[in-house]
């Protein structure tokens, strides 16, 4: 198969080449440069395409950019930092089932509405295995819609930071919206990375990151140098993420991070992807059969380096019919970031695979497309609002009775 047909269709368009003049290398494949187009070599005889007609400048000037974009495909991919940084490996993170079906509770409890339920954790989803968990500061940014909170969880004995994911009427709109999405920033400090603004800006940019921060800061001052975990479902993932990169480089090497996404969305490219997997090695995106949000924006093969890319560790939970019975099945995938055998081996074309992780149910429960707020007025002693009205609520001390009516009471709605 002549390798101009083997790159892209595209190309066999721009430029129809004789295959006589691509040849097949009798050279073995090197481990160094090790890809699907490693045992053919580009050997033009520029005498001979002129010989026969070729008169333009042109036809070389194609043929040369071609053999660019064919080897820099191959190339090695190579991340250049510009800030210092010892990216010190933790040793080899581990998939812990019991610790995922503990985050997804949290995952799933930071879309609830009622602000004082979430804050006294009585809410309907603030049970199981997060029960007696404590939350130190509760993060709304009315401007982005955005929503998080930081705690405690004596059973883990960590700090746990969740983000809430999109909040719309039709997910199916907001998905419509994430294929379009276009790398178009540089990631700040590493030479090749890009990100989507809309994720970086939505976690760098609004009041989640500086409340994140301060809470982390009471955390550690309150529990010492403990464990930090951060998680979230959907675009709230993509958030646990950029969270989790920032955490490492603020706090350092020392401070061990772990993230666990549900759901997630692709972030950046492949050099962000990089990256971002020495800086925080132990991360999991954990993705549901026929999930459609982690297959999007898209990836192309054919451009690995060129496209969105995830980072690793993928862990794909799939349910296998057997008569009656359905059997959830678990995968740890590779290290690349895109495993084939994962949930890319799938279409993602479900919005039902999205909604629900590990039997929980995920995503908001009111059908509204505005950042829909209920708070009881007694909650507004604890927190503090700035000029855009964005807000946090602190417990301070954490260990503090908070009398709150859960069922009622004197409550008023922010639309």
């Amino acid at each position: 198969m002549p390798l101009i047909n083997s790159i892209n269709p595209f190309f066999d368009v721009v430029l129809r080449l004789p295959i006589s003049t691509w040849q097949p290398s009798t050279g073995s494949r090197s481990p160094e440069n090790d890809c699907p187009f490693s045992n053919w070599s580009a050997q033009f005889d520029f005498r001979e395409l002129f010989n026969k007609g070729m008169e333009s400048r042109s036809w070389l000037i194609i043929a040369i950019l071609v053999c660019s974009v064919t080897l820099s495909s191959c190339r090695e991919l190579k991340v250049t930092v510009k800030h210092k940084h010892n990216h010190k490996q933790h040793d080899s993170a581990k998939y812990n089932h019991t610790l995922a079906t503990i985050l997804v509770q949290y995952a799933s409890a930071v879309y609830m509405s009622d602000l004082t339920e979430l804050f006294a954790w009585t809410c309907s989803r603030c049970n199981g295995l997060t029960e007696g968990f404590e939350i130190l500061e509760l993060i709304v940014d009315v401007k982005w819609c955005l929503q998080g909170f930081v705690g405690f969880a004596a059973n883990l004995n960590a700090v746990v930071i969740a983000f809430r994911g999109t909040q719309e009427t039709s997910i199916q709109n907001w998905v419509e919206d994430l294929f379009w999405k276009q790398l178009d920033i540089n990631y700040p400090g590493v030479d090749g990375a890009m990100v989507h603004h809309g994720f970086y800006n939505a976690y760098n940019d609004s009041s989640l990151r500086p409340g994140v921060l301060s809470a982390v800061q009471l955390a550690k001052e309150l529990y010492g140098d403990t464990n930090i975990m951060v998680t979230g479902h959907s675009m709230g993932g993509a958030m646990a993420a950029l969270c989790g990169l920032d955490l490492r480089l603020t706090l350092g090497e020392q401070q061990k991070v772990q993230v666990m996404t549900f759901g997630q969305p692709r972030i950046g490219n492949a050099v962000f992807a990089s990256y971002y997997s020495q800086v925080v090695p132990d991360t999991f995106r954990v993705t549901h059969g026929n999930d459609m949000v982690p297959h999007l924006p898209p990836y192309y093969s054919y451009f690995p380096q060129k496209t969105y890319h995830h980072f690793p560790r993928e862990v794909w939970i799939r349910d296998l019919a057997f008569g009656s019975f359905v059997y959830t099945v678990e995968k740890v995938c590779d290290g690349s970031g895109e495993d084939p055998t994962c949930s890319r081996s799938v279409r993602g074309n479900s919005i039902a695979d999205h909604l629900i992780y590990y039997g929980v149910e995920m995503g908001c429960n009111e059908s509204t497309s505005t950042c829909r707020i209920v708070m009881d007025r007694g909650l507004a002693a604890y927190g503090s609002t700035d000029v855009d009205g964005n807000f946090v609520i602190l417990r301070d001390p954490p260990k503090s009775v908070l009398k709150l009516n859960a069922d009622g009471g004197n409550r008023h709605t922010l639309v």
